[in-house]
């Protein structure tokens, strides 16, 4: 049986918060960044509430200076997989 991964909300919602900061940004940097009106979304992001779509996770990327695999934190590793 193969084992399918599976996105930890909560600890890419982290991963995140930790590469933001890291990227010197605030929450009122990404908000004005995507062009949101308020900032829920990012702190939805943030808290694991939602994952962003795919749209705004490669710009999230590109802003972060990171590849799209460096934000999203998966349950378990891809080489878990088998057939």
């Amino acid at each position: 049986m193969m084992r399918i991964p599976t996105i930890d909300m909560v600890k890419t919602g982290q991963n995140i918060i930790f590469l933001r900061k890291q990227a010197g940004l605030s929450v009122k940097d990404l908000q004005d960044i995507f062009g949101f009106a308020t900032p829920q979304a990012i702190y939805k992001w943030q808290h694991g509430a939602a994952v962003p779509t795919v749209d705004n996770l490669v710009v999230l990327a590109m802003v972060l200076n990171v590849r799209v695999d460096d934000i999203i934190v998966l349950d378990s590793p891809c080489n878990e997989l088998s057939a």
